[in-house]
């Protein structure tokens, strides 16, 4: 289903559905200026998600458009090789991430990090086949047009300009138009759910890179707001501070888990925290859901030993146990 969203420039919605993932959707956004017109994300590398885009390409009448991808996930960048003789443009740093993935070992660094962590190495397993970031991820590497915070890309009359925001992804971009301070957010902002924010191979403290670049977004003029999911019913600085007060209540609430047993895994301070799964039990969470639970949960322990309030006990199993007493640890949290 296409949908147009803005009359100036002309911005359209093809809806890409997501099916058996709890996002439900991707909003695959079209820019048309002119005779040139810019995709933004793909879907997954599946054929529901191929169907809808090439059905939605077809009725906009779009032959040569140039994609933007605004970081690497597969729901994102799963359907590239559709666009494999137009210009690609994607953020460097995820770029760089996404080769190391398909070319290296970065999801074997990922599974060995996850055991130690807690996680049984049988689910680890089962998700090496049934994750959707790896089953359903691109066809390969793919040539792409590096982009760095700042950056433009002009389409037609309209400019666009990039912008680095790091935290759901090691280098996630939104892209901004700002004759009409209009923002498409990628997964830095949604507006009914919360953006996953979890441990990445090589970086110390992305739950800190996010807030960072939640108050970099902050400081921009922002008339409309488009998310890569679902919809925008509320004002884009109203969400900014309830995504923050969320990740604040998460840290208290590790905290206090903290105080009362420790240490523990980050797989079972996991379980003893509340996610959203429709009053279902821990032990009843599909893996697939678990392992994005953990590594949220890992990103805010890494949070809290950069602020010198928890320590991280190395070994075969890594555990956890707070270096200060429950009040003086939240009292240290500056989000």
């Amino acid at each position: 289903m296409v949908t147009k969203v803005n009359d100036l420039p002309a911005i359209f919605q093809i809806d890409i559905p997501l099916p058996d993932n709890p996002l439900k959707n991707l909003n695959c956004y079209v820019l048309q200026s002119g005779k040139e017109a810019l995709i933004i994300d793909t879907g997954f590398n599946r054929p529901e998600c191929e169907k809808a885009l090439e059905n939605g390409i077809k009725e906009l009448g779009i032959e040569y458009p140039s994609l933007f991808l605004t970081h690497l996930h597969s729901d994102h960048t799963g359907l590239v090789h559709k666009f494999k003789d137009c210009p690609i443009y994607m953020g460097k740093i995820d770029y760089d991430y996404l080769v190391a993935s398909i070319n290296g070992n970065t999801w074997l660094k990922t599974d060995q990090k996850f055991e130690q962590e807690g996680f049984l190495k049988e689910y680890i397993k089962i998700l090496q086949n049934t994750n959707p970031a790896r089953s359903f991820a691109p066809n390969g590497m793919f040539k792409a047009i590096p982009l760095k915070d700042g950056d433009t890309i002009q389409i037609g009359d309209c400019v666009l300009q990039t912008i680095l925001v790091p935290g759901h992804t090691p280098g996630q971009m939104c892209l901004y138009i700002p004759q009409q301070k209009i923002l498409f957010t990628a997964d830095h902002i949604l507006f009914d759910i919360t953006p996953n924010i979890t441990s990445w191979i090589g970086i110390e403290n992305s739950l800190g890179d996010y807030i960072k670049s939640l108050n970099k977004i902050k400081q921009i003029p922002i008339q409309i707001a488009f998310p890569a999911h679902r919809k925008n019913d509320s004002n884009i600085y109203t969400r900014i501070e309830q995504i923050i007060q969320h990740h604040k209540m998460r840290l208290e609430d590790t905290i206090y888990i903290l105080s009362q047993k420790q240490p523990l895994t980050a797989y079972k301070i996991a379980s003893f925290l509340k996610w959203s799964m429709r009053g279902k039990c821990w032990e009843e969470f599909p893996i697939s859901q678990r392992w994005f639970a953990v590594g949220e949960t890992i990103a805010h322990l890494d949070y809290l030993i950069a602020i010198h309030v928890v320590e991280r006990l190395e070994g075969n199993i890594n555990h956890y146990r707070l270096l200060c007493s429950k009040t003086e640890a939240k009292n240290k949290i500056a989000l």
